[in-house]
């Protein structure tokens, strides 16, 4: 969890959705395909992430959050409003950070319902 990457991938599952190898690939921070495959199979290994076929493809892979994945959504949107914090020309996650600073429970709520109805 200590690394910049695996920080990284989590949050394009959670809050980008993003389920598959090349769409991680695409990320702004230009993970590359050795770095990804391994932070992908360490949160498989911790039960973070699952690792499943893709039902409607059987020869691509789709990675989603675990149940203790999602209990990291706090955890990470928390470092979201640090990072916004001091990193103030990033407005990326601006409204993100605005509805947690209003109610974080709902955005919370929110977000692991969204993530358990796409799950495998």
């Amino acid at each position: 969890m200590g690394d910049k990457w695996t920080l990284l991938v989590l949050r394009d599952i959670i809050f980008m959705r993003k389920r598959y190898f090349r769409e991680f690939l695409v990320s702004s921070e230009k993970i590359a395909s050795n770095i990804l495959s391994d932070r992908l199979k360490k949160l498989e290994a911790a039960d973070i992430i699952l690792r499943r076929q893709d039902p409607h493809n059987e020869r691509r892979i789709i990675y989603a959050v675990t149940e203790k994945g999602l209990d990291l959504i706090p955890t990470i949107l928390e470092l979201l409003r640090w990072g916004a914090k001091y990193e103030v020309e990033n407005s990326k996650h601006d409204e993100l950070i605005r509805q947690f600073d209003l109610n974080p429970q709902i955005l919370i709520a929110e977000i692991r319902s969204s993530l358990l109805i796409g799950r495998i």
